[in-house]
């Protein structure tokens, strides 16, 4: 017990400095690599994949308050294998953390929870589809997971939002399969982008009713970046006009580009990677740190060409692995709303 406890006391600081953002592009000896025309199977894969070294289970959602403001919350799940295999108890080899974060025009409140693994402070179970870390919860209500709760506690800020799924899961990259670098670097990928969302946030001990749209992102591999890849840039988009967007660029020596084209249907378009062109127009300095808040997104195919605008540009993740994660709105050939997260800066 003393011996995992201390690995991962020692290891999630470690993490931020191992290759790649969070470490994820050191090699994972033990642990499975996600393989092309694998299929995703539901609900199993809902659930936790302890063969491979890391996922996540991450939902942002832009929201619209009854007093007329705009907001946004997020709230995410790690899990990541110390060691390859599987132990029980507290033999359980695996560390949870979760980001929990509200986010309005003038604040971005941010809360990070760490657990381990075998011990019932945290897991998810696939059917009932069930994701916790102590209280804070994201689970399905009922069995098509067409309604789901996510909950969220922090002394500053709390948020109890139901979701009504509008539309189908979304396979990412071939059939699932996100190709993350030219050298072979992938995750299986899965989205929800059709959820409908009301209840409330808190911010402060103010309770503001809201309503908006949610996407919800499931990804699992065990080295998603290349060792020279040093963090991305990603973007989830909802369209005026119901269509859904994707993309995301991956920062190393030669920049890596993917995307998918999300029909209001449900139907998917995979981009190349050279028919994206993303542009930063302004950045914003956070402490030691300076990231583009404000960009110019092109996708040539589609005709689109447009600019974001952060909701508010002091969204900062100031955890373990820190990050900017925030909501935006943008303008241009389309307009719509969504969030943007950015590591590595």
């Amino acid at each position: 017990m003393k011996g995992k406890a201390l690995a991962m006391a020692l290891l999630i600081p470690a993490l931020a400095h191992a290759q790649g953002f969070g470490g994820l592009g050191a090699e994972a000896p033990g642990f499975d690599m996600p393989k092309p025309g694998a299929p995703i199977v539901f609900p199993t894969d809902h659930g936790a994949h302890p063969k491979f070294r890391t996922e996540w289970w991450y939902i942002t959602a832009n929201l619209k308050g009854a007093d007329g403001a705009s907001y946004g919350v997020q709230w995410t799940l790690f899990r990541h294998g110390l060691e390859a295999g599987e132990g029980e108890g507290w033999d359980d080899r695996n560390i949870w953390m979760a980001h929990a974060a509200a986010t309005s025009a003038s604040e971005h409140l941010f809360a990070q929870d760490i657990s381990r693994g075998g011990v019932g402070q945290a897991n998810v179970e696939a059917a009932p589809f069930k994701a916790w870390i102590d209280d804070w919860l994201f689970e399905a209500l009922n069995a098509d997971f067409t309604k789901a709760r996510v909950f969220a506690r922090d002394p500053r800020f709390s948020y109890s939002l139901t979701l009504t799924r509008t539309g189908p899961f979304v396979l990412q990259g071939e059939g699932g399969f996100s190709r993350k670098a030219e050298t072979g670097q992938a995750s299986h990928y899965y989205s929800q982008p059709f959820f409908a969302v009301d209840g409330a946030v808190t911010m402060h001990g103010r309770e503001i009713k809201v309503t908006g749209r949610a996407w919800m992102d499931r990804e699992w591999s065990s080295q998603p970046l290349a060792p020279d890849q040093k963090g991305w840039d990603w973007f989830s988009l909802h369209l005026a006009n119901g269509e859904k967007l994707m993309l995301f660029r991956l920062r190393g020596a030669r920049a890596y580009y993917s995307g998918n084209w999300i029909g209001a249907d449900g139907a998917t378009h995979l981009l190349a990677g050279d028919d994206i062109a993303l542009e930063p127009l302004a950045e914003t300095a956070i402490g030691e740190h300076r990231t583009p808040t404000r960009w110019r997104v092109k996708v040539k195919s589609r005709d689109l060409d447009i600019e974001t605008t952060p909701l508010n540009p002091q969204s900062w993740n100031g955890g373990t692995s820190s990050y900017w994660e925030g909501p935006i709105s943008f303008s241009g050939t389309y307009s719509g709303e969504g969030y943007l997260e950015m590591t590595g800066y």
